[in-house]
């Protein structure tokens, strides 16, 4: 068996992809930008994708990538450095995290990039992967329920709250989303496979109310209409996946859980 390496291992899937990958008795390696002490069948490298460094010498002796590494901006030059090395080490399968919905918001205004780039970013990352020359399987997910929980704790430090009006999300649980990337990692290049969608759809306004009444906190909520093509794009359901609502923990069962 070959030395499987996970990118942003030390992120919020990451860290549950490697250590669903130990639960399954594989030897992993995981690419950071900061030094970790090794931990047992986990060897840690430094690298940084963004300008390259580091990353040949952390691809060398691998046979499957699993892609977790990624952010805001920049992660189509961030996969084509990661091509690069993977290509001339002969990497057999790569994997790659992306988000239900890149290929349907537009991003053609400031506005759509400033408030929904990561969706671009995510499309670019998708096109390097696929005409990369590698065996490589993408599954898309929507949006773990630890964003959500991130934002809205943010939001609720506001005596008013700005929702966006007629937004609609479908979240879902990373540590599920990790255990199916762990399952098309151990099996073989497939493509682009069917979406990881959360158990329910969810209005945004909904979404801050179940936090608050978890929290028993009150708060007034102002719904506000965002401007722009991908902000329409998204009230459309552009970054929903109904027909595939296979996760099974709520956004209630995860508060419930926190």
């Amino acid at each position: 068996m070959g030395v499987i390496l996970v990118t942003g291992g030390t992120g919020n899937l990451g860290r549950r992809v490697v250590s669903r990958l130990r639960a399954a008795g594989r030897d992993g390696r995981v690419l950071s930008r900061r030094p970790h002490e090794a931990a047992a069948g986990i060897e840690y490298m430094i690298g940084d994708l963004t300008t390259g460094d580091g990353i040949q010498a952390t691809v060398t002796g691998v046979t499957t990538i699993v892609h977790c590494a990624g952010g805001a901006k920049g992660d189509g030059d961030k996969a084509r450095n990661l091509v690069r090395a993977a290509s001339s080490v002969g990497v057999q399968h790569l994997v790659y995290i992306s988000v239900v919905g890149a290929d349907r918001i537009p991003i053609v205004s400031g506005i759509d990039r400033a408030m929904f780039g990561y969706f671009g970013s995510k499309l670019a990352a998708e096109r390097v992967v696929a005409e990369s020359g590698l065996p490589w399987t993408t599954l898309r997910a929507t949006q773990f329920y630890d964003l959500l929980l991130t934002v809205a704790q943010q939001m609720t430090k506001l005596p008013i709250i700005p929702v966006p009006a007629g937004s609609r999300f479908q979240p879902v649980d990373a540590g599920e989303v990790a255990v199916r990337l762990v399952e098309l990692t151990l099996d073989r290049p497939s493509g682009l496979v069917p979406d990881f969608g959360g158990p329910r759809v969810y209005d945004a306004a909904d979404l801050i109310r179940e936090y608050l009444r978890a929290r028993h906190k009150r708060r007034v909520l102002l719904p506000v209409r965002l401007p722009g093509k991908a902000a329409r794009a998204v009230r459309a359901g552009a970054i929903l996946a109904p027909e595939r609502a296979v996760g099974r923990r709520t956004w209630e069962d995860f508060l419930a859980g926190r």
